[in-house]
């Protein structure tokens, strides 16, 4: 699916057509810069390679220079494939929010904010187990028995218990477009995405 790289500045709410007070998601997206086109017959596959942010020549290893200025451009921070657009791209066109401007759903991917080592209660939900009398005041966000027993002697694999919680690749599919605003490279998103903001995120038509 066709798409850009953009930067999550925040949340806010607009009002709709009906007077209904809306919470919305505020993107900058792009401007984005074509830095590689992959074919089936050199690549294995098409897409089309996107470069996002400026980033200084002294923090850029010497392959990536090399590619950027291939493909006519300055130093990018962030890299991203895209596939399925439109017409005939070359390398340093550059696409803008204007991509968005006839569709009304988008999906969202980002990293969700990481919660470090939580317990089963914040991570899964589970109600606790006993009360807090007759000796089991200890006892309260426990998971409970894991399930090893005589047969199997083994806790199953899969297990929903503590651990770390967040920062993992979420992608968050049919969101509104509320509205786009091409001269501030904004995109108005209805809901929120995952990420903190100034967090980069992939938006795919």
């Amino acid at each position: 699916m066709p798409g850009l790289l953009g930067k999550k500045i925040g949340m806010t709410s607009v009002f709709s057509a009906d007077g209904k007070n809306v919470p919305c998601t505020v993107i900058e997206v792009g401007p984005c810069v074509v830095t590689q086109i992959k074919t089936v017959e050199k690549d294995g596959y098409a897409a089309v390679q996107v470069g996002y942010q400026e980033a200084k020549e002294k923090n850029t290893s010497a392959p990536l220079m090399g590619h950027f200025k291939k493909a006519g451009t300055t130093a990018k921070r962030h890299l991203a494939e895209f596939a399925g657009f439109d017409g005939e791209l070359n390398l340093g066109d550059v696409l803008t929010v204007d991509l968005f401007s006839d569709c009304s759903f988008v999906d969202v991917i980002g990293t969700s904010k990481g919660k470090g080592f939580q317990g089963v209660v914040k991570r899964h939900g589970f109600g606790g187990v006993g009360q807090a009398t007759h000796g089991q005041d200890d006892r309260l966000r426990k998971p409970g028995s894991i399930g090893a027993c005589s047969y199997p002697a083994k806790v199953f694999k899969g297990m929903r218990m503590g651990g770390q919680m967040g920062n993992a690749r979420v992608t968050t599919h049919n969101l509104q477009v509320l509205k786009v605003i091409p001269e501030h490279n904004l995109l108005l998103i209805k809901g929120s995405v995952p990420g903190y903001n100034g967090s980069i995120v992939s938006i795919m038509k």
